[in-house]
């Protein structure tokens, strides 16, 4: 029920108000999102790499309802991608896309040629593009549209919720060769029709999805913090003769930072999904919803005790 309620208070304006205004709030949000601004980005990626870890930026603004809005997120896009290529963060970063950050509630070609924009910026730094999955009613047209972006893009990946029911099949889909498939968790709500809404099922369906992924010929990333998760992940790459190279871990800057470099050290490939920029109040809230634990901190900090 308190994820239930976090994810609803995503979207209230009276709840992101008290949280903007509330004293000690601002310190809780750096723990997982970059900053405001492309330097701030620039800045965290760079330290990172220097660590070893590769980096997936996501430039924070979503659920965009005119086209203006539309095109100067994919502006920053531009300029976040243009900052990459020259400061020689390429190989090590790529960004992540939300496409209603680029108007997919308001048109899907304009959403995909907005995407398109993105992804011609991407390829001129030399990197790629990964598409988040948000709410459960976008998954057939994002879908559609990376089908589209891979024709000239092939490199383009997306991301797949293992709690929504038909994530085994997306991935059986999605796992042939040169497809680059994110398996997460969610952090969406969605009726028990389409999703399972126990975690220990999630967690089922989230294997389930690994050794799909794991058996096919793409490169999957695996998102999660999940110990048990993490160990089962290792143990499919080496039953499947998976090299170090051959996938990689993803884990959300701010959480389990020594275990992402304690995996690095040990030579796997572990990308920090980085966020950042203005619109932070609706992913930091979908981040207290994954781990409930995490408002202990906040109410601290609220009070000026951490």
């Amino acid at each position: 029920m308190l994820r239930q309620a976090l994810l609803a208070a995503s979207r209230s304006r009276a709840a992101r108000k008290l949280m903007e205004t509330a004293p000690g709030s601002r310190r809780v949000v750096r723990r997982f999102v970059a900053g405001e601004t492309t330097d701030d980005a620039l800045r965290v990626t760079a330290e990172l790499a220097e660590e070893g870890l590769l980096v997936s930026l996501d430039a924070l603004g979503e659920d965009t309802l005119d086209t203006d809005r539309a095109d100067a997120n994919v502006d920053d896009y531009a300029e976040l991608l243009v900052r990459i290529g020259q400061e020689g963060l390429a190989d090590s970063a790529e960004v992540s896309l939300k496409l209603s950050a680029v108007g997919l509630a308001l048109d899907e070609s304009l959403a995909l040629a907005n995407a398109r924009r993105v992804c011609a910026a991407a390829s001129d730094a030399g990197t790629t593009v990964t598409l988040d999955m948000e709410e459960y009613e976008t998954v057939d047209v994002t879908l559609r549209i990376l089908a589209e972006l891979r024709r000239e893009y092939p490199e383009t990946g997306v991301a797949i919720q293992s709690y929504l029911r038909r994530a085994e099949e997306h991935c059986a889909e999605l796992a042939h060769e040169g497809s680059r498939v994110r398996l997460c968790k969610g952090a969406y709500s969605a009726p028990e029709s389409v999703a399972f809404t126990d975690t220990v099922e999630i967690d089922k369906s989230f294997v389930r999805c690994m050794r799909v992924l794991m058996a096919g010929q793409g490169y999957p990333m695996l998102a999660t913090h999940d110990p048990r998760l993490i160990e089962i992940a290792g143990a499919l790459a080496a039953l499947h003769d998976r090299d170090e190279s051959g996938f990689e871990y993803q884990m959300l800057y701010g959480i389990r930072p020594q275990e992402q470099r304690r995996l690095a050290d040990e030579g796997a490939r572990v990308r920090v999904y980085t966020a950042f920029g203005r619109e932070w109040y609706a992913y930091f809230m979908r981040r207290l919803a994954e781990k409930p634990a995490n408002l202990g901190f906040l109410f601290r900090s609220m009070a000026g005790r951490s």
